[in-house]
């Protein structure tokens, strides 16, 4: 019963430790520099139009990538985030990079013999694309989330006039998200104070009651949380402050990310032609 009890308490100890106020903050990274003290709205922007930039340039183009990947790690130590962390996240990619890595084999047109293998040109600079450019808007996507916490992001994108409803799904997705993480994490609590493990087939009836009945209760509790906000007067949007206007200096300074890289782009079709 004590080690139970100890057991209890270590692994709430560990779940309450993270970077964020709940699991839609997880991912944020609290630093105190220029990315992150930028409106998120403007950061939104900049990600968008430097993959849009990066996305646009031909494959062949490498000169081009190596300096998108200096300037996103520059960016990404501006930000003070570590270069461990930037990584380890980005390894989420890794099952596109197992499917860039079989089209070579598969195609039409020109082949060529590298070693063993015999492979398709076209293929070769498809499978390329994927990885060198995807890497690029993991990476991206990465300094963005790690910089700014998911509601900043879905002020932003509110701010940037996309559909409400939209905003307002993806507000209460990320609510419920916390709500369903509350429960299990009571569940799991009151499991392990009565010294359950799961070790084999003969417990997993154990784990889908325990699956059926997390749905109901937060079903039951989300309903309750909207019964609330009806009570309170939500109608349909949630309120928020007002936002300030971004002054013409953020606006030149975030819009720096994307213009690097189209001088980098200029610079390297010039030097190729």
């Amino acid at each position: 019963m004590l080690e139970s009890l100890k057991r209890v308490r270590v692994n709430t100890q560990v779940q309450t430790h993270h970077h964020g106020h709940d699991v839609g903050e997880r991912l944020y990274l609290h630093r105190h520099s220029i990315v992150h003290e930028t409106a998120s709205y403007l950061k939104v922007i900049a990600a968008i139009a430097f993959i849009l930039v990066a996305v646009s340039t031909p494959i062949t183009n490498w000169q081009a990538f190596i300096g998108y990947f200096i300037w996103v790690l520059t960016v990404a130590a501006i930000a003070k985030i570590p270069f461990t962390l930037l990584f380890k996240r980005a390894l989420i990619e890794i099952p596109f990079i197992f499917f860039a890595i079989l089209m070579p084999f598969f195609g039409s047109g020109e082949r060529f013999v590298a070693g063993p293998f015999n492979l398709y040109r076209e293929g070769l600079l498809a499978g390329a694309g994927i990885v060198v450019k995807g890497t690029l808007g993991v990476l991206t996507a990465i300094i963005l989330s790690t910089s700014t916490t998911a509601r900043e992001i879905l002020r932003g994108l509110e701010r940037l006039r996309l559909p409400a409803l939209m905003v307002q799904i993806a507000s209460f997705m990320l609510r419920y998200v916390n709500v369903v993480n509350d429960e299990m994490e009571r569940m799991k609590v009151a499991r392990d104070s009565r010294g359950f493990e799961a070790t084999g087939i003969k417990h997993w009836k154990v784990i889908a009651t325990a699956a059926g009945a997390l749905f109901i209760r937060s079903y039951e509790r989300g309903e309750r949380v909207h019964l609330s906000m009806l009570s309170r007067g939500y109608e349909g949007v949630l309120p928020h402050d007002e936002v300030e206007k971004s002054k013409p200096s953020a606006w030149l300074m975030v819009l720096i990310y994307p213009l690097v890289a189209l001088v980098i782009l200029l610079i390297t079709t010039l030097i190729g032609n």
